[in-house]
């Protein structure tokens, strides 16, 4: 299926690694030209260089999504460069899940920045340039604890449940203008962080996922691949898409109990 997205221009916040970096390699294999943002300037740029060597025309910049000015930057830089923005991924964010009682309101303010207001800023400065393209689609990558938040989950799981209220909230008031607005729900998919957890404990990454799936009880039996949540990141952000909006779609295997 061709999804309609060569010569579009998509900002990707956290693209650098893991699920942010798979998305923009499936942007960029669809022709769209994408822009990336991340902290670490040295894994950005080795991402951006890997995407350039399959053809793709990449922006990296170097920014921290939880400072306001610099997400303000990076969506200027992007537009400099290209001169429309067609969609957002706002991807950026950590695991952070621990006792109610040990989070702290310094811990609290980061979570919220760096999930909540992060996405929050870059969507308010991409909404003039979503504009003058005459619409485009906006995805907030929250996790399936936004939905069911579970014991010692906090803060991570409140600040999922704000960015799934700011999804609706969107939705409905930015429908009229042609802007669609989703979420995806990730539950337990490969990434960086499993590889390193596997090599301390000293086993094989397909044993260590193959043990997570089946202790967290996927119902598919197995660990979920970036890929599989690329491909439907970028078919919301895509015109085949084009009649969903307000949705949260959970990308876990089956595991979450809700809908």
């Amino acid at each position: 299926m061709d999804l309609e997205l060569g010569g579009k221009v998509v900002l990707v916040t956290g693209g650098s690694d893991g699920l942010g970096a798979a998305v923009a390699r499936r942007l960029v294999r669809e022709g769209a030209k994408v822009a990336l943002c991340a902290r670490g300037a040295e894994r950005l740029a080795a991402t951006a260089e890997a995407l350039r060597a399959e053809g793709g025309d990449v922006l990296a910049v170097q920014a921290d999504v939880s400072k306001a000015w610099e997400v303000e930057h990076f969506v200027d830089a992007a537009h400099a460069r290209w001169g429309r923005v067609d969609a957002l991924v706002n991807n950026a964010g950590t695991a952070a899940a621990r006792p109610f009682a040990s989070v702290s309101d310094a811990d609290w303010e980061a979570d919220l920045q760096l999930k909540l207001f992060a996405a929050v800023r870059a969507s308010r400065h991409v909404l003039p340039l979503l504009g003058e393209a005459g619409g485009g689609a906006i995805v907030n990558v929250l996790a399936i604890g936004a939905k069911t938040p579970g014991a010692q989950s906090t803060p991570s799981s409140v600040s999922r449940a704000a960015g799934l209220a700011l999804t609706k909230a969107l939705s409905k008031e930015l429908g009229p203008s042609n802007i669609r607005v989703n979420a995806v729900l990730v539950g337990i998919i490969e990434s960086g962080q499993w590889v390193r957890r596997a090599q301390e404990l000293g086993k094989s990454v397909e044993t260590f996922q193959a043990e997570m799936a089946r202790n967290a009880g996927i119902p598919l039996g197995r660990v979920g691949r970036a890929e599989e949540f690329a491909d439907v990141v970028a078919f919301l952000l895509s015109p085949r898409g084009g009649y969903i909006s307000g949705a949260a779609i959970n990308v876990d295997g089956g595991l979450s109990g809700a809908t």
